[in-house]
């Protein structure tokens, strides 16, 4: 600033001059001295204005720079640790989700498993409770036939003692055997 400040005013001094020898319009024809007032007040308001106002606009204007650069990229870093979580979430999500989907089959599965178990016990005891019931009528049956035989034994021994004591006839041995179906008959019943 120093450096060009002599220069412009030799330059503004000699131009009055070279206006003289001419005489034609020129734009620094007129007074020289307000001319030279002009540029004097001109380079201070430059030389103020430069110390004091665009000096600290400048660097007001390079802080905002570097505050929107810094902004843009903790904007871009958000947006990729957010891009990155949501993958992340997207991630778990589906695991989730294939995780939630085994459960219910395996649930599935296993009440199948059990509902196949259930009815093969409920088979199995209704098998069992058969077979107990079929041995028990086998018994029960046992039981009447030995009794039976055991009562045609007695009938038998009791129609023969009595045929022993006497003669029979035919209309005899008939009557002893229908006595001795009565008596079977009206045999009180045990079970």
């Amino acid at each position: 600033m120093k450096k060009l400040l002599p220069f412009l005013v030799l330059l503004f001094a000699a131009v009055p001059l070279s206006a003289a020898e001419e005489e034609t319009l020129s734009p620094f024809a007129g007074n020289v001295g307000n001319a030279v007032w002009t540029l004097l007040i001109f380079v201070i308001v430059v030389v103020i204005l430069g110390k004091f106002a665009w000096g600290p606009i400048l660097s007001l204007l390079k802080q905002r720079e570097e505050f929107i650069h810094k902004s843009l990229v903790d904007a871009k870093r958000d947006r990729d640790d957010a891009e990155a979580r949501l993958k992340d979430y997207a991630a778990k999500l589906q695991s989730a989700q294939a995780e939630a989907f085994a459960i219910v089959e395996r649930a599935r599965q296993d009440s199948e498993r059990l509902r196949d178990e259930l009815r093969q016990r409920a088979h199995s005891e209704a098998e069992t409770m058969i077979k107990n019931a079929q041995r028990e009528i086998e018994q029960q049956t046992a039981q009447a036939v030995r009794q039976i035989r055991q009562e045609a034994v007695d009938m038998s021994v009791t129609i023969a003692s009595k045929l022993l004591q006497r003669n029979v006839t035919k209309a005899d041995n008939e009557k002893l055997i229908a006595d001795a179906l009565n008596q079977i008959e009206s045999a009180p019943r045990s079970n």
